[in-house]
């Protein structure tokens, strides 16, 4: 199970290559030839935040991924979260590049 909280919804994460941020990783889960997640890790100096935008499969082509970042106090917890993201979306039949 993660060790990460979500964001206060109210708070955007920060842009990659924002003042002070660093990014760390970059993945795209698809389906059926659809993305379906996007999931991006930047570093700054208030943590780690890993940002998920998720594009609903009901969802019409084109529209924005539903954003939704988690916070967390180290690299290690941050990369545990997004190792299980991905490993679920394999069991789903999702490639991830």
């Amino acid at each position: 199970m993660s060790t990460g909280s979500p964001a206060d919804p109210d708070r955007a994460a920060p842009p990659a290559g924002a003042v002070g941020g660093h990014e760390l990783f970059h993945h795209e889960l698809r389906r059926d030839g659809r993305v379906v997640v996007l999931l991006h890790g930047t570093q700054s100096p208030a943590g780690v935040t890993v940002e998920t935008s998720v594009f609903p499969i009901t969802s019409k082509a084109g529209e924005a991924g539903l954003p939704r970042p988690f916070t967390f106090g180290s690299l290690d917890q941050a990369r545990r979260f997004a190792d299980e993201v991905l490993t679920a979306f394999e069991y789903l039949s999702c490639t991830v590049t």
